[in-house]
């Protein structure tokens, strides 16, 4: 497929049709079970409904990526300028025929198709809270008003998701592009997290978690690290560096082994080589992997010294379980990869245990706030009644 063909948009409005279909089901699950309900309570329960669907989106690019699916379709947005695998059936089968087991498959194309599908759907739910906060943007419920900025942020920034998703296609799955856009599909889940927690908080008249300076500073560091971490392994799977070392907790017999960090981290090159166009190092895989596995055992010990502090506060009691159950969930899923050769499900996993992570560590910092703050606001408030 030349360059030229790359891009062929001529089934984009067909796949934009198709992801109104795709969120029909869910816009009208939520307006059947919240005919009654306010405005606020009705984009509350939206925005929690678009959150599971992108977490699911996030573990089905997940699984897309790991199955070696990303370029069953090598254009973008349709497959071979159709709106599904069954118009490209000819394309797709000459592309099996003449490699069996390469990029191009239909059980591959389909993968890759499905996760359009379920982006675009994704997309059109995220739409319909932009428009429908702009509308009901003087709505006033608990002294909270309905802000329409978040909702479109989050349109904003899918709509660059969905340009890394047609770039990790067209640059035939450039590592870097790659992890870009798994980081892009958590802070979408970390948005609608955010605004998930503001809606919870107008319609319960709830107001954020005092927590003291220290506290608060190891939940944003911990968050931090984990975005870190996860950007590591994010970049451990898009280079298949996995299999660099089957043993833990040492490495290739040793505690340090030989490791060529310049060109693992070398960030601007294609898939399996350098910038220079050599192939890529064995050492530079073992880089790779080794130092996400150094790190993981510092976030690990910050995620359960996070889960204590939080643990000792009764409102945040919830969100300090989760955090340590995920923590333990990481650390098996991520050991089931290294001992157990990478078994896609424990793959798929550990994927998701990073994003529930990170929607959980969004949920306690929007839920919280520094006790300063929080004391500062009430004597402005105070102040503000009394005059």
């Amino acid at each position: 497929m030349d360059a030229q063909s790359l891009y062929d948009l001529s089934p984009l409005a067909r796949l934009m049709l198709m992801g109104v279909v795709v969120a029909l089901g869910p816009l009208a699950w939520v307006w059947l079970r919240n005919r009654q309900a306010s405005p606020a309570r009705r984009l509350r329960a939206l925005t929690l409904l678009t959150l599971f669907l992108t977490f699911d989106l996030v573990l089905f690019g997940a699984f897309t990526r790991l199955t070696d699916s990303g370029l069953g379709c090598p254009d973008w947005p349709g497959c071979y300028g159709n709106a599904s695998p069954v118009g490209a059936h000819a394309e797709i089968s000459a592309a099996q025929s003449a490699m069996p087991t390469g990029p191009v498959t239909h059980g591959k194309a389909w993968v890759e198709m499905i996760h359009r599908y379920l982006a675009t759907g994704v997309g059109v739910l995220i739409l319909t809270l932009a428009v429908t906060s702009w509308l009901q943007r003087k709505h006033n419920q608990g002294g909270v008003p309905i802000s329409p900025w978040w909702p479109t942020a989050t349109l904003v920034w899918v709509c660059l998701q969905g340009a890394f998703g047609a770039l990790t296609v067209t640059q035939k799955l450039f590592p870097a592009i790659v992890t870009l856009h798994l980081i892009g599909g958590l802070v979408l889940l970390a948005l609608l997290c955010a605004q998930a927690v503001r809606y919870s908080q107008a319609q319960d008249e709830r107001v954020p978690v005092p927590l003291k300076p220290a506290t608060r500073w190891l939940l944003g560091a911990t968050f931090a690290a984990v975005v870190l971490q996860v950007t590591l392994g994010g970049w451990v799977s898009t280079n298949y560096a996995v299999l660099a070392c089957n043993e833990f907790p040492t490495c290739q017999g040793s505690w340090w082994p030989y490791m060529d960090f310049r060109q693992g981290f070398e960030l601007w090159r294609h898939l399996g080589m350098t910038a220079d166009g050599e192939h890529i190092g064995f050492a530079a895989l073992t880089a790779i992997h080794y130092t996400h596995r150094l790190f993981a055992y510092a976030v690990f010990v910050a995620l359960g010294l996070l889960a204590w502090r939080l643990h000792r506060l009764e409102p945040l009691r919830t969100q300090a379980r989760w955090i340590a159950g995920l923590a333990l969930w990481q650390f098996a899923t991520g050991l089931s990869n290294v001992v157990l050769d990478w078994p896609l499900v424990a793959a798929v996993s550990h994927t998701g245990g990073a994003a529930a992570l990170v929607v959980v560590l969004t949920w306690s910092l929007f839920a919280s706030r520094t006790a300063l703050d929080t004391v500062s606001a009430s004597n402005l408030s105070a102040s503000r009644l009394s005059a």
